[in-house]
């Protein structure tokens, strides 16, 4: 998807993809990683998402990455925090609570960035992303990432045929393919959520499912 996509759907409130609470797997599946309080997590295309929130409660150095200024405004304001601002060749940084938010190209950051993180949350990102950008996100984003990082990722999968992401489905397949050759992959939970997603249903999506892989980066 080309940036201008994803900054007009900020512009016309367009974000059904935003949750309004804490991803429950998150919270149930994040403390598998044991990553030491005071890491730094790299949230990739991150929103406004609480999730930023919730793995800075746990003690973590949250650095997103977003696209979107609106986005990046509407988290602060909504949480109540007056960031500090400054600005990087990486993008505009705006600091406070524990949580550093970009806004800029996840494509876009510096080495150094990356191999100062320590894990990763992927809800949103590699679900956003089109097949021909998901091998690029692997091999540039991800690969960066130091070794020993650990990572929590969550997708869906539906047939394609019956609906036009974004969010698009990444099978298991998928997964294994673009990530085994430098991270140790482990499915921990895959469940239907069909029942609770009425708008994949109305478009006539006949099944769904979300997955949630626990990630490790092997030494290279």
């Amino acid at each position: 998807m080309e940036a201008d996509f994803w900054l007009q759907r900020w512009r016309e409130g367009r974000i059904g993809f935003h949750r309004g609470e804490v991803m429950p797997l998150l919270q149930k599946h994040w403390p598998a990683l044991a990553l030491p309080a005071g890491s730094r997590v790299l949230v990739p295309l991150a929103g406004k998402s609480l999730d930023m929130v919730w793995l800075a409660a746990q003690g973590h150095q949250v650095l997103g990455v977003e696209l979107s200024p609106l986005a990046v405004q509407q988290f602060f304001e909504e949480q109540r925090l007056a960031p500090e601002v400054s600005d990087s060749r990486n993008g505009r940084h705006y600091r406070a609570g524990g949580i550093e938010l970009i806004c800029g190209d996840v494509f876009g950051l510096d080495d150094a960035l990356l191999a100062g993180c320590a894990g990763v949350y992927d809800r949103a990102a590699l679900i956003a992303l089109p097949r021909d950008l998901r091998r690029r996100y692997a091999d540039e984003v991800y690969a960066r990432l130091p070794a020993a990082s650990r990572g929590l990722l969550i997708t869906l999968e539906y047939p394609q045929s019956e609906k036009a992401g974004p969010p698009f489905s990444v099978d298991a397949a998928h997964v294994h393919e673009l990530y085994d050759r430098r991270w140790e992959v482990t499915g921990l939970e895959r469940r239907d959520i069909l029942a609770d997603e009425p708008g994949f249903a109305a478009e006539g999506v006949t099944a769904l499912h979300t997955a949630v892989y626990r990630m490790h980066r092997r030494a290279d």
